[in-house]
């Protein structure tokens, strides 16, 4: 066809609340039903084939209820992760040469399959492998995923059509190819639109995929798949591999044709990624592109104008919401003494006792489990050292139980050093720290916390004194990579809010948006001649 195809204009998809009596509520309530009825093979993908792992069989299992075992997984061989990467190698020529406008209709398609027919299916899935309350998957396993897949087809035609200019008889054409070899997508547990996003977004620039998702949302994982299957994805594009990353990660990154490392996940995993591939730099055909938004120690710094309602609320949701298993979640606060002791900290404790967290099928929960027993361990670790600590005080929460499931109660901590722990270290947990500086001290609070943790991810203010809001904006510039101004440093939307962070928060790339998809090709740049030159003398050459 001889067109200029125009895609869509994205729109976020709009969020649906799940209240009581209303149609959605009862269509995934049943949905949910179905899902826990049976127990579920979770097999890897290659080569547009579903095969099982040769690998020791993995539970997954529900975090809330870790007796329910949602389905079984096999862990990838080494033989089958380099099954994988031949895979995505295989079909590399094919799905680079295919037009973009059929590229992008499989992934418009499959935002539509999420949507609609597919929506409870992935809700379902996230609320019951990752423990989500039905809220908190709306805004990620349904919109979060539909808007990377919508957005992601208008930055890349956005990408495609940016060429360079032409002088009088020539003319200079930009061919954006994907990168020169195949891309290793690495993704996390805690957000089913993450674990979409990261082997979607270079797929669409035309590169193929060997992905390796969490065991622990491995559930939901196999669900988007099926979507991706069902949307037209040619078989070899995205290859899903199972189980622990470690055998499986030698085997692809040794390969000479790793392209590029999409990633997120912990900050030691990813490190570990980029010191492997400077070990092997030599042996690579190119140079590898390494993507990776990692961990964070999430501010609120508070200036005594602020409003103490808004703190409250901004503070708790922060922190709370999805078990604090958030890399953008509030884990430290800065708060001035004149309002925490005239009133905000009463607040904060009261809305903090009426949270509760249980089984998320019962919609009455505000959360529910940590991802697993390592996660849970990790917390009460914390909470041991802690209990004796002269300097740190638990002023809220603190206990634990994992009887049924791996519960840690949303837990506030006050403390009387700046540099303690719980100011740096990430808990990746429903644990957030408070510093209660005098009002008079905010400037150098605001200089001291910019650069005490090692993560620059997310963070903001809250002040109605505009000069406060000017100047601490201005000395936390680099302290986050979305930085919020009277508003919680949670829920960026695609298309609105670009998410990434420098430091030890990652590369910054900016998932959703044309500043991610350009790491996912190598340009080339076009020359034609319409009339050369036919005397091999210059002007100057002239008697």
């Amino acid at each position: 066809m001889d067109a200029l195809f125009t895609v869509p204009t994205p729109q976020n998809e709009p969020v649906k609340g799940y209240a009581p009596g209303t149609p959605e509520r009862a269509s995934l309530q049943a949905k949910l039903t179905e899902l826990q009825a049976k127990e579920h093979d979770l097999d890897m993908y290659i080569s547009g084939e579903w095969r099982r792992g040769n690998g020791e069989a993995i539970k997954v299992v529900q975090p809330h209820k870790h007796s329910h075992v949602l389905g079984v997984t096999h862990a990838a061989t080494g033989a089958q992760a380099a099954e994988a990467v031949a895979a995505a190698k295989a079909a590399k020529r094919e799905w680079a040469s295919m037009d973009f406008a059929d590229r992008a209709a499989i992934f418009l398609r499959a935002a539509e399959l999420i949507a609609g027919p597919y929506r409870d299916t992935l809700n379902g899935a996230t609320m019951l492998g990752q423990s989500k309350t039905a809220a908190q998957t709306e805004i990620d396993a349904a919109c979060e995923l539909i808007d990377f897949l919508r957005f992601n087809v208008h930055f890349a035609e956005q990408i495609y059509a940016k060429q360079a200019q032409s002088s009088a008889g020539l003319w200079n054409r930009t061919d954006h190819r994907p990168l020169d070899g195949f891309v290793y997508a690495i993704t996390p547990f805690n957000f089913t639109a993450i674990a979409g996003n990261l082997p979607t977004a270079p797929a669409l620039m035309g590169n193929t995929v060997v992905w390796k998702p969490a065991t622990t949302q491995q559930f939901a994982a196999n669900f988007l798949v099926q979507i991706l299957e069902e949307a037209g994805l040619p078989g070899g594009v995205i290859n899903m591999v199972t189980g622990p990353g470690p055998e499986i990660s030698d085997v692809v990154m040794a390969d000479p044709d790793l392209a590029g490392i999409h990633f997120t996940g912990s900050t030691r995993v990813f490190q570990s990624l980029w010191k492997h591939v400077g070990e092997n730099i030599s042996s690579y055909r190119s140079y590898p592109r390494l993507v990776g938004e990692t961990g964070g120690k999430d501010f609120i710094i508070a200036h005594p104008s602020a409003n103490i309602d808004q703190l409250a609320v901004a503070m708790t949701r922060g922190a709370f919401e999805y078990q604090g298993q958030k890399c953008s979640a509030v884990s430290r606060t800065y708060m001035p003494r004149s309002l925490w002791e005239g009133g905000l900290k009463d607040q904060v404790l009261d809305i903090t006792s009426q949270i509760k967290y249980g089984d998320v099928t019962d919609f009455d929960h505000f959360g529910g489990a940590v991802i697993d027993e390592r996660a849970y361990a990790k917390h009460t670790a914390l909470f041991k050292r802690v209990a004796d600590d002269k300097e740190a005080t638990v002023i809220a929460g603190g206990t634990a139980d994992d009887s049924v499931g791996y519960f840690v109660q949303p837990t506030i901590i006050e403390a009387t050093n700046p540099e303690h722990e719980v100011f740096t270290d990430e808990y990746f947990g429903p644990i957030t720290s408070v510093y209660v500086f005098d009002d008079s001290d905010f400037d150098s609070v605001v200089r001291q916390a910019a650069d005490v943790a090692p993560y620059a991810l997310t963070g903001g203010i809250f002040a109605n004194d505009r000069a406060a809001i000017a100047r601490a904006s201005e000395e936390l510039r680099f302290a986050a990579g979305n930085y919020y101004i009277n508003d919680k440093p949670t829920g960026a939307v695609v298309g609105q809010q670009p998410f990434g962070g420098s430091r030890g928060s990652g590369t910054n790339d900016k998932a959703g948006s044309w500043q991610n998809l350009v790491r996912w090709i190598s340009p080339r740049s076009i020359k034609e001649n319409f009339v050369p030159p036919v005397d091999w003398k210059y002007p100057h050459m002239g008697a």
